[in-house]
């Protein structure tokens, strides 16, 4: 499984259901859209495994703008105590299994 390490910004996004999330850079993003072709399960939905500070975590990566969103679920927020306007550091892997 092919692992990515970034940094990104946590960010708050309004839509019709309020969503907090680390927007991947656009290099970044770019690999994950070539690599994670075979992960995808639609709307270009990848599936990850994501850790942050030593907390573990799976989600699906949703496209937005040319980039990748990583949702942080209020699970992994909390114990961070991760706001819009943080930094994180992430280390993620493609697919779920394994």
């Amino acid at each position: 499984m092919e692992t990515f390490r970034f940094s990104a910004p946590v960010i708050y996004w309004r839509g019709p259901a309020p969503h907090v999330f680390a927007r991947i850079p656009e290099p970044t993003s770019g690999a994950i859209a070539l690599a994670g072709r075979e992960f995808s399960y639609g709307w270009g939905c990848i599936p990850v495994r994501a850790r942050i500070a030593g907390v573990d975590f799976t989600t699906a990566l949703i496209p937005k703008d040319g980039v990748y969103l990583l949702p942080l679920k209020l699970a992994v927020r909390r114990p961070l105590a991760l706001e819009a306007g943080a930094e994180v550091e992430v280390e993620m892997g493609l697919g779920v299994g394994g």
